[in-house]
């Protein structure tokens, strides 16, 4: 078991606990990051899927990104939004980014920003991770991991439903 898939079964388990739903929308990563959490246990209940939109015009008609640079704040915001409406999640990471070796929207290889969905509102960050592109969205999945995992940590879930 990989450390990536480690944090995986830790989210399975507070999502579980918390019964909340959870949801990505990724660029440069591809899918990896859902494809971690989808392998975790009991994905199904609490998992609800992923949009893995790496073309801009993708970004901009279903993530609802505003036009211009999708390397970018706004863009992480956007799809962190979006993807927990469109999925109906309680908690959603976004991931956008310039994986490499160029760059992408005048920001250097490596620039990643990530938009995270939870207790109503949407927090953003950047980060520059170095590496070939590889490296980058490694670096980029398993931050994305540990930025779910914190916000389940204060996630105070939902009322179980009553037992007929």
């Amino acid at each position: 078991m990989t450390p990536q898939d480690r944090v995986a079964e830790r989210i399975s388990t507070a999502a579980r606990s918390a019964r909340v739903f959870l949801a990505t929308a990724e660029s440069l990563t591809g899918g990896q990051i859902s494809c971690l959490l989808g392998a975790a246990p009991a994905s199904s209940d609490w998992y609800r899927g992923s949009v893995v939109a790496y073309s801009s015009e993708v970004k901009h008609r279903v993530l609802k990104v505003p036009e211009g640079p999708v390397v970018s704040e706004a863009s992480a915001r956007a799809m962190a939004g979006a993807v927990a409406e469109l999925l109906g999640a309680d908690v959603a990471v976004a991931v956008t980014g310039a994986g490499g070796p160029d760059p992408q929207d005048g920001q250097p290889p490596g620039t990643v920003w990530f938009g995270l969905f939870a207790h109503g509102r949407i927090d953003t960050e950047m980060r520059h991770f170095d590496g070939e592109p590889q490296d980058v969205v490694t670096a980029t999945t398993e931050h994305a991991l540990g930025l779910l995992e914190q916000a389940l940590a204060s996630v105070p879930g939902r009322v179980p439903p009553p037992v007929a």
